[in-house]
């Protein structure tokens, strides 16, 4: 599988406070932006794929409440992580 818990625990380790922290919004926000890269790649050879679309944009949904709510709680932070995802707004 493409995201394991190895995978997991890295990204958690590396944006969030530490490997147990799952709840941190740096964290999920990294791990959806790989999921989206992912399923991104997916579409591209696979176009009627309609399922994984919705899954795709549910996704960026998801990490756009979590950018919009990191940018109201912590405007460091927010620049911090789009800076280091390379993320645009």
């Amino acid at each position: 599988m493409y995201l394991d818990a190895e995978k997991k625990k890295e990204f958690f380790t590396k944006h969030g406070k530490s490997a147990s922290d799952t709840g941190s919004p740096e964290g999920q926000i990294a791990m959806f932006s790989f999921r989206i890269a992912h399923l991104t790649e997916h579409l591209k050879q696979n176009r009627k794929d309609y399922n994984t679309q919705r899954a795709l944009i549910n996704l960026v949904g998801k990490r756009r409440k979590l950018l919009n709510y990191l940018a109201d709680k912590d405007i460091t932070r927010y620049r911090a992580i789009v800076k280091e995802l390379g993320l645009r707004r």
